[in-house]
């Protein structure tokens, strides 16, 4: 299988030559902004929502296609497109988007026109908790010549956005951005990225007094675990069958046996499994518990009909508050 650096090679040259020959049209998306506006590209959901709310009538487009599971994706000549002439590129800077460390690499993008969410925060290692399946390696070949802002970044947890108090870092730091590259229109970002953090206050201190009320302070994540930093910053414990990065997604008689006793021991009433999710271990949990199955989203990405109707990170979010009041009591 071609390594990254490889892939990411060979996707730049069809995308010249792309360029030159016309043999394809970049996206439609960047083709409306051929005027000179300013277009921002996201990696993921997350980036993508962040930058429409701060940008205003900023061109956005989205890489990772609404449906899609992150670990499998790869970008399209397009892709490469898009990055190379857009204003803005902001992806997570995590082990599941080495490909963008690389792509900035080989474009030899200013590093002032990118943002990695992952920087923006106070970073969290990734942790295997009790019960958790055991490591069945790396499924992802990520070269060895790269230079990363945090070393090792492989081992830390790239769903940063799931508490609001590092969506509001990460939404600032998106202004700030978007100011240098734009100082004309600075007043508005700001006006814009204000009314958004207190959106995200909002959000932060409902989930606080669902915690603050709630009879216990552990959830069951009977699929990955991508909300490790949701977890930390309101004091709650969990267990789950894989941490959130793990391309596995089918766990051991041992681990279900595992979650079925502290589901059972801990009398807990929620199961969760995660977006995109099948949700075969979580119902074997539920089945054997009589527990309820939920969705907790990290937002990460979102189904098609989602997207379709308008579906925010806000509007996410407060799904996973609802969610985790039942979970909680």
């Amino acid at each position: 299988m071609m390594n990254i650096k490889n892939l990411l090679s060979f996707l730049l040259v069809l995308a010249m030559l792309a360029t030159i020959g016309g043999c394809a049209n970049p996206p439609e998306e960047a083709v409306e902004s051929s005027d000179g506006g300013m277009t921002i590209v996201a990696a993921n959901f997350p980036a993508y929502d962040f930058a429409r709310a701060v940008a205003g009538d900023v061109n956005v487009i989205l890489l990772l296609p609404p449906g899609s599971e992150a670990h499998s994706y790869e970008p399209t000549p397009a892709d490469v497109i898009a990055i190379q002439e857009c204003s803005l590129f902001i992806y997570a800077g995590g082990e599941n988007e080495e490909w963008a460390t690389q792509m900035i690499q080989n474009l030899e993008l200013d590093p002032d026109k990118a943002i990695a969410m992952l920087n923006v925060v106070e970073p969290l290692e990734e942790e295997r908790v009790e019960g958790m399946e055991p490591e069945r390696g790396h499924s992802h070949d990520h070269g060895k010549d790269c230079d990363h802002d945090h070393e090792d970044h492989e081992e830390y947890d790239e769903h940063v956005w799931t508490s609001p108090k590092n969506a509001a870092l990460i939404v600032h730091a998106i202004c700030d951005k978007l100011s240098q590259i734009c100082p004309a229109d600075a007043g508005e970002f700001a006006a814009n990225a204000d009314r958004y953090e207190k959106e995200l206050e909002r959000l932060d201190g409902e989930f606080r007094e669902v915690v603050d009320n709630g009879k216990r302070k552990t959830l069951v994540f009977a699929d990955r675990f991508p909300v490790r930093y949701f977890t930390e910053e309101y004091g709650l414990r969990y267990y789950a069958a894989f941490p959130g990065c793990s391309a596995e997604s089918e766990a051991s008689p041992k681990t279900v046996a595992f979650l079925i006793d502290r589901v059972r021991e801990e009398n807990i009433p929620v199961v969760f499994k995660t977006e995109l999710s099948n949700g075969r271990i979580a119902c074997a949990v539920a089945e054997s518990t009589g527990a309820k199955v939920l969705t907790f989203t990290s937002c990460h990405n979102l189904t098609k009909d989602e997207f379709q109707s308008g579906a925010t990170y806000i509007s996410l979010m407060e799904g996973n508050l609802q969610n985790l009041r039942e979970a909680l009591n």
